[in-house]
């Protein structure tokens, strides 16, 4: 996978974040010359994701570092598992060893929590999706960890995909002025349009909308507005959705669910890194 160079750049800050002028233990008790051997051991059951971006890391700490991975992309690792290595000098494993673990734990826990989202509405047919709710400047790597998950991605920002939601509906005076208003302006892109009832609902339909996201509905409603919509539109459902009530959610026919959780509320996956002789 070749890695953006913005994301690169993202790298480089956390380092410097974390390293500043100097890693004043390392620079005092190991020697320059010192070179090591270190293994990253899961402390958990997880499912792995970031890899690539660990490498990265040291690729840009020093470019000499040898980094092998045991485990794919997606695989289900187990408390005690090696999930692979870093080679090199010990003050770049150092410099590199909280940063990488930072990236690691963060997106395989992204990765393990949709992957229980995903697991948990198989065979309804509805998709999970994730949302613009993601860690600042972090939101390429966390929708990789959402793929890899077995989830598929909402648009990625602003400029990516129209969504009309509510605050817009309210400036312009309404949800079919407002879908004139992106139709007029974006002509090959597909409209989606928030909606918090029935009755809105109608009008998104009647304006053309290409998507209609549920906001917020009951059960019972989003299962009459699967019956209204009859196929004419993608529905997307959207808020409060956890692993207790997702399948519940499927069940009602609706085509995708974007839960925010993904990125938001994400636990970090237990990882450690290890020196050894």
């Amino acid at each position: 996978m070749e890695i953006p160079s913005t994301v690169v750049e993202l790298i480089k800050h956390a380092i410097e974040e974390d390293i500043g002028p100097g890693d004043i233990t390392t620079s005092l008790l190991v020697p320059e010359g010192n070179e090591s051997r270190a293994l990253y051991i899961a402390k958990g059951n997880f499912m792995l994701a970031g890899m690539p971006f660990a490498r990265e890391v040291f690729r840009i700490i020093d470019p000499s570092t040898s980094f092998n991975v045991y485990y794919h992309e997606g695989a289900k690792v187990s408390r005690g598992d090696v999930l692979g290595e870093v080679s090199g000098k010990t003050r770049a494993l150092l410099a590199g060893e909280r940063v990488s673990l930072n990236i690691l734990q963060r997106l395989s826990g992204v990765a393990s929590l949709t992957s229980q989202f995903v697991d948990a509405v198989q065979g309804t047919g509805a998709k999970i999706v994730d949302t613009r709710k993601t860690t600042p400047c972090q939101r390429f790597m966390e929708k990789y960890a959402v793929r890899i998950g077995g989830g598929m991605n909402h648009r990625f920002g602003l400029f990516d995909g129209i969504l009309i939601k509510d605050n817009h509906i309210e400036e312009v005076g309404g949800i079919r002025e407002a879908v004139g208003l992106a139709k007029g302006g974006h002509h090959l892109a597909r409209i989606e349009v928030e909606v918090e009832n029935l009755k809105d609902l109608q009008e998104a339909i009647d304006a053309g909308a290409d998507v209609v996201m549920l906001d917020n509905m009951s059960v019972p409603d989003m299962t009459e507005a699967v019956k209204l919509v009859d196929g004419r539109v993608t529905v997307e459902a959207s808020g409060n959705v956890s692993l207790g009530n997702v399948r519940e959610i499927a069940e009602t026919g609706v085509d995708l669910i974007s839960v925010g959780a993904l990125t938001h509320s994400v636990i970090a996956a237990d990882i450690s890194m290890k020196i050894v002789k």
